[in-house]
């Protein structure tokens, strides 16, 4: 039996509202997303702020201690040129420095930061501690405990990218570090003594003396590191 001429159209007339549904769909299904800022803009903030506040920490300690800039330098090993630029904010000072002067001002790590606070409940975002990168940038470390938590200990997350290492000179005197390795491998050296620890693999030992964290495998080292500070 020959179609009628509507029959003949109806599969013609479906697929065209076919293709418009999917044309309409696509239409909705497209992501409406809120305009944000760059990430290297936040990036940029986020070191501008913590240099900002070290420059403020360091200059109260240094002034509290009445140390000039060469006392300091002598006592930290940074040279006085270098404390000027981070006291005067003009610069963004490494991991390595830092832990230098927090060493020389013979206070913890954190204070040198300058987040301090005297809240009975502290809540530290990500978005507000910007991670400390070595001067390769191989290596990096960001505070995990929040300002003001403890006098006498730290908490911070360490990452290593595959095959980086980063040397740290001795803490103040009493210092001890517990650290656990949570992906990836590691090497530590204390003293003359290094320990291979995988993941799940935790250590304690004295920091007052020369150590080193070695990524000696392909893939990034991720660790939390606790640091105690002698009181």
């Amino acid at each position: 039996m020959a179609q009628s001429r509507t029959e003949r159209n109806k599969p013609a007339t479906k697929r065209a509202r076919s293709a418009s549904a999917e044309t309409a769909d696509k239409s909705d299904a497209k992501p409406r997303s809120r305009p944000r800022a760059s990430a290297d803009v936040g990036d940029e903030l986020g070191a501008a702020d913590l240099a900002r506040r070290v420059a403020e920490a360091l200059r109260r300690f240094r002034q509290d201690r009445k140390l000039s800039l060469d006392d300091l330098s002598a006592r930290s090993g940074v040279s006085r040129a270098a404390l000027s630029q981070i006291e005067g904010a003009r610069t963004n000072p490494t991991l390595a420095v830092l832990w230098k002067i927090a060493v020389g001002l013979e206070i913890p790590f954190h204070d040198l930061l300058g987040s301090g606070t005297d809240s009975s409940v502290l809540v530290l975002r990500a978005g507000d501690a910007p991670a400390l990168r070595s001067t390769d940038g191989r290596t990096e470390s960001r505070l995990l405990s929040p300002g003001g938590a403890s006098t006498s200990t730290e908490v911070y997350e360490l990452r290593l990218q595959p095959k980086a290492q980063h040397e740290s000179e001795p803490h103040a005197s009493g210092t001890a570090e517990t650290l656990i390795v949570l992906t990836g491998a590691l090497r530590l050296v204390v003293g003359a003594q290094s320990y291979d620890l995988a993941a799940g693999d935790s250590v304690y030992f004295r920091a007052d003396v020369k150590h080193s964290y070695e990524n000696r495998s392909t893939r990034e080292s991720r660790c939390l590191d606790i640091i105690h500070y002698a009181r």
